[in-house]
């Protein structure tokens, strides 16, 4: 008996490996991948902006760090004892305006360095609906709790998303593979409504991106928790956001899809050594942990497709020990 309906086996063709140089931007989710990605050593940059919901936030931060875009002075506000950008999240702060443009523009100069690098970039969509600052009418990544009479509320169209990003994927980005996501966060603040609509605008877009540029594929997230799992023990106590558990399954499948067979095979000595580098005994200086740090680090230095460099210092500190 069948209890539950699987997305049927499927693989990228670009594949990751230990090589691959990625670069992950868009809502919370892509932030999830990266610190798998991060965890299990992969070299990832996540958008020094922070998160973006919106395809047209994402698309503004591309095109910034692409051209190297100071900051909007007409776009920084005030939020309590910090200054802030409309184009960016909340943790690119600074106590006085300079301060915050000084980490802004560190922000963009990151950016554009680890965008120019990048083999594969990750994108994550997470809502159609988009807020506009009224003073600029300029589309926002973040409105930071200010009054909503700053800002007018509406929704994107498959059109605009598609005309933005095809033109960016093929001309700009046309040496990057991308990978496209949708976000299996419901943005239950929109309403339920709303927010089928959205994803369903925003899916469509994907699939057109993905018939449109040769570079562009799609990884299913979304169908991952919303048609496999498909069951509320599955989502955090907010209701909304997928639990601890679903992003580990998201993550199985990831890996089933995305990441080429070496690799792969690598991927239990590798959390095998971060987990034994995260480890702390009761007797740091005992023989026995001495000889537990010593077995690692020759573990670790054997694997010369990843940078262990952090793990190696750590074992190597013990193993000197006397």
């Amino acid at each position: 008996m069948k209890f539950r309906t699987e997305i049927d086996k499927f693989e990228l063709k670009h594949k990751i490996n230990y090589g691959t140089k990625i670069f992950t931007i868009g809502s919370c989710f892509a932030q999830n991948i990266a610190k798998y990605l991060e965890r299990s050593k992969f070299r990832v940059t996540q958008s020094p902006l922070g998160i973006s919901f919106n395809p047209e936030s994402i698309l503004s931060t591309l095109r910034a760090y692409t051209l190297q875009s100071p900051a909007n002075l007409q776009r920084i506000v005030r939020r309590g004892d910090s200054w802030v950008s409309l184009d960016a999240h909340s943790e690119i702060c600074g106590s006085s305006e300079s301060e915050l443009l000084q980490a802004y523009n560190q922000a963009i100069t990151e950016g554009h360095d680890a965008l120019h690098a990048a083999d594969c970039l990750i994108i994550t969509f997470g809502t159609a609906w988009i807020y506009t600052h009224i003073a600029t009418a300029q589309v926002v990544a973040n409105c930071h709790k200010v009054g909503n009479d700053h800002f007018t509320r509406s929704r994107m169209s498959i059109e605009q998303i598609v005309n933005g990003f095809e033109q960016l994927f093929n001309d700009t980005l046309r040496d990057k593979r991308i990978i496209l996501t949708l976000s299996p966060v419901r943005h239950i603040g929109d309403g339920l409504i709303e927010n089928s609509t959205s994803k369903a605008i925003l899916r469509v877009a994907i699939d057109q991106l993905c018939e449109r540029c040769d570079n562009v594929e799609y990884f299913p997230a979304y169908e991952c928790l919303n048609d496999d799992l498909r069951d509320y023990r599955f989502y955090a106590d907010d209701l909304a956001h997928p639990s601890t558990q679903a992003i580990d399954y998201i993550w199985e499948r990831f890996i089933d899809s995305t990441i080429d067979g070496d690799t792969k095979a690598l991927l239990p000595k590798v959390e095998k050594i971060v987990s034994a580098a995260a480890h702390r005994p009761l007797n740091a200086q005992s023989e026995e942990y001495k000889a537990f740090c010593q077995k690692f680090l020759e573990i670790a230095k054997s694997i010369k497709e990843v940078d262990f460099s952090r793990e190696c210092a750590f074992f190597e500190q013990y193993c000197h020990k006397s």
